[in-house]
């Protein structure tokens, strides 16, 4: 028989290992490198830490090429009243970006739509230096609220452009701007919240509103003075010029970067001139609803005739619905501007123009638009 005392001797024993057993899993299991709540913060930590090294990368690329444009104005400066000085000074207007390295820069076409004011492009490195040009030349597409400005200048830092075919909603894009004319190279993130949309912007230096199709649509914060800047994509690639804010929160909108490029190398091939089909009319379009309402035809109605233009040349007149182009009935998606932008300059088209009641046919031979 076991005695009392080796029972006791194995009980303690038991208990001592036991104890030694809970501590020992108490001690390592707070220091192993490797528990599950551990794995998962450092996991989420690293995340966090490549998203923002992504972003932190674009802007560091991007930035250099980020170009502020300024207009200067004289002021007179007279505290008593008795004789004005000229002074100079600068107020942000927009955004654009370095296309070329030898000062080719493209922005919004509204950014610098006034003739006769002198426009200054800014552009600020990452270490803050500051270069200033003036503009010299500015070349304006009628088509699209795209222009592209030159500057004096070497050596300066192109963006690297993007494809806006392959653009998905969902993706995150970054846009860098001047915002509200102050605030130079403001980063803002947000995703592709959708494509192909179309609105009609109201440019406050002609009083007109002008139709833009095809748009990308993102809720990374664009605010006045960001019109003409990039959207780039996790790439540091150009996606789209942002040119429009929506009257709704974080809906903006933006120029896919396709259409500048075309631009960019038909300019470039014809020895710097953008060649735009122009037939000379400003007009507003008549709906279905609207056209029953007034008893006339649904379409474009002519508000005005370019002298000179081939709208003019053809007996075009102001008050004058035009219904079709080659055929095609002309609606609020399918519309004049659209189709005019499928020809070329010297091609001839057909339009069908409602006036007193009568449709007619007339032949026009679209002449070159202006673009400066």
């Amino acid at each position: 028989m076991i005695s009392k005392g080796k029972i006791t001797f194995i009980l303690v024993l038991i208990a001592f290992w036991i104890v030694t057993l809970v501590v020992a899993i108490r001690f390592f299991g707070k220091s192993l490198p490797f528990t599950k709540s551990q794995t998962t913060q450092t996991i989420e930590t690293q995340k966090i830490l490549e998203e923002e090294s992504v972003v932190i990368d674009v802007v560091e690329k991007v930035s250099p090429s980020v170009v502020s444009i300024a207009v200067e104005d004289t002021i007179i400066f007279d505290p008593f009243g008795f004789e004005g000085s000229g002074k100079e000074r600068q107020s942000g207007i927009g955004t654009g970006f370095v296309v070329t390295g030898d000062g080719l820069i493209l922005t919004n076409k509204h950014v610098v739509s006034e003739d006769n004011r002198k426009y200054i492009a800014i552009i600020r490195a990452n270490d803050g230096a500051e270069q200033k040009f003036e503009i010299k030349r500015i070349h304006r597409d009628p088509f699209n609220d795209l222009a592209l400005v030159q500057v004096d200048a070497k050596d300066l830092k192109p963006v690297e452009m993007g494809d806006s075919d392959k653009l998905k909603v969902g993706q995150k894009v970054i846009a860098i701007g001047n915002a509200l004319g102050r605030f130079e190279n403001t980063v803002t993130i947000g995703i592709v919240s959708g494509l192909g949309r179309g609105v009609s912007p109201f440019d406050p230096s002609t009083g007109l509103t002008e139709r833009l199709e095809d748009l990308v649509q993102t809720d990374a914060a664009i605010n006045p003075g960001n019109s003409g800047g990039p959207l780039v994509n996790s790439g540091g690639q150009v996606i789209a010029i942002n040119t429009a804010v929506a009257s709704a929160e974080n809906i903006g909108f933006a120029i896919k970067v396709n259409i500048a490029k075309q631009l960019i190398s038909e300019f470039t091939s014809s020895g710097g001139k953008i060649s735009r089909p122009f037939l000379g009319v400003r007009y507003t379009h008549v709906s279905q609803d609207s056209a029953l309402l007034n008893e006339v035809q649904e379409g474009e109605f002519v508000r005005q005739v370019v002298v000179g233009s081939a709208a003019g040349e053809a007996g075009i007149k102001i008050g004058d619905i035009i219904t079709h182009f080659e055929g095609q009935k002309l609606t609020e998606v399918e519309t004049l501007s659209k189709l005019i932008r499928t020809k070329k300059v010297g091609d001839k088209i057909t339009l069908r123009i409602f006036r007193d009641g009568k449709t007619s046919d007339v032949t026009v031979t679209l002449g070159e638009a202006p673009s400066q």
